[in-house]
């Protein structure tokens, strides 16, 4: 009985035993856990960036400057500008050599007008009187005329709308000849129209047009430069001089009442200042981009470099698109973009140089590999890459084994950032 309680007391103790070395089994492996856990968090913090994963991107090595924009432009005026100017062409419109572009006012323009005005609503009245009146021309006429009244009230160009007038005047003066031929009215009618004759041939014969010297682009954005700021002028220009203009960055020219002037569509300049080693060491000849500020890219082409004294550059610039953008400005903000590259995007501290070649470390599941890159263009943080060619490959010396075992740089691979030497082994 008693070898039996001592076997149960035991029993008993063994399972306690066994229950404390589990719970500090559990207790251990949830510190361990614990401990795990706070270095994981601890190394993000630290350094949450070692791997980068390649992505296609897009470099620039660009500026921001202050451009004046010279063209080839014409300005027109003529000996009644004092009395006032009517489009022909809108503003941007474009005209060909010795096409109308503008007229001005004749003497008394208005008072004539309103003579006019009240002739047609004499006549009108008159065949509106007379019921006898009835003929196809006329009722034709009639329908015309309807017709341009109801396009009238649609019409915003200021042009376009002179010209829609004009048409009602002269369908009206026909239907009041045809009136005058059959009405017995007729005879007062006839001097209602020839007295209308009389005073629209004044009109006409008192008004100056002005004809496009040359084919172009039609402006009314006159601002006094024209003759200043043209190709023929570039070895005058400087910092100091362009300074001197005293001229507002993005500030619309304003539209000129008394003259107007034809640009040339086919190519405009930028002069601009800059000190960028860029700059001081351009070339003429260079393509390069620049960047208008609705986000346009075009291209340009360097085709002056004049050296200050200061070491500061002024460089001319040749557009050839978008030079209706810059008809409204005469001093500009824009980007100069030296070059740019597309490709394979990775930061410059994930690059090692080694016996002149450049080298990634690529991690596959934690598995490291470095692969030879070949940089494209590079900027102050990246760099676009590629692989390179079996060509290339064996210009540089490498072996047909070497070559066959070459690793090629791709698209979402993940690479380290600041690899060590030894992982280039």
């Amino acid at each position: 009985m008693l070898e039996k309680e001592n076997q149960k007391k035991k029993t008993k103790q063994a399972k306690k035993i066994a229950s404390q070395r589990k719970r500090i089994v559990v207790s251990i492996t949830l510190v361990a856990i614990m401990i795990y856990v706070a270095y994981a968090i601890y190394l993000l913090v630290k350094q949450p960036t070692n791997i980068f994963t390649i992505e296609d991107g897009k470099l620039y090595q660009e500026e921001t400057d202050i451009g004046y924009v010279i063209r080839k432009e014409t300005v027109v005026k003529g000996q009644n500008y004092k009395n006032g100017m009517m489009q022909i062409k809108t503003e941007g419109e474009r005209a060909a050599k010795d096409e109308n572009i503008f007229r001005y006012y004749s003497t008394n323009e208005e008072t004539l007008k309103q003579k006019i005005a009240d002739l047609d609503n004499k006549i009108q009245e008159v065949m509106l009187s007379d019921t006898g009146l009835f003929n196809s021309d006329m009722k034709l006429l009639e329908n015309q005329i309807d017709e341009k009244v109801a396009d009238i009230n649609q019409i915003q160009d200021s042009t376009k709308l002179a010209e829609y007038k004009k048409t009602i005047g002269d369908l009206v003066t026909k239907k009041a000849q045809i009136a005058g031929d059959l009405s017995p009215k007729g005879s007062y009618l006839n001097q209602l129209i020839e007295e209308r004759k009389t005073y629209e041939s004044q009109l006409n014969s008192g008004a100056e047009y002005v004809k496009a010297p040359m084919s172009g682009i039609v402006s009314y954005k006159v601002d006094g430069l024209e003759e200043t700021l043209t190709p023929d002028n570039f070895s005058a220009l400087s910092k100091s001089y362009l300074e001197s203009l005293d001229l507002k960055t993005g500030k619309l020219v304003a539209t000129n009442e008394e003259s107007g002037k034809v640009i040339d569509n086919f190519s405009c300049y930028i002069v601009t200042v800059s000190s960028s080693e860029e700059a001081k060491s351009a070339e003429v000849g260079k393509k390069i981009k620049i960047r208008l500020s609705n986000n346009t890219e075009i291209p340009a082409e360097i085709t002056n470099v004049i050296k200050e004294e200061n070491e500061e550059i002024v460089l001319i610039l040749k557009i050839e698109k978008q030079i209706e953008e810059l008809i409204n400005y005469r001093k500009i903000s824009f980007d100069l973009i030296w070059w740019d590259a597309s490709g394979l995007k990775v930061p410059n501290q994930a690059i090692v140089k080694v016996d002149d070649l450049d080298y990634v470390v690529r991690n596959r599941a934690g598995y490291l590999s470095k692969m030879l890159v070949k940089i494209k263009k590079q900027g102050e943080k990246y760099s676009i890459v590629e692989a390179y060619s079996t060509e290339e490959l064996k210009e540089l010396g490498f072996s047909n084994e070497e070559i066959a075992k070459y690793k090629k740089i791709a698209i979402y691979d993940e690479i380290l950032l600041n690899p060590e030497v030894s992982q280039l082994d």
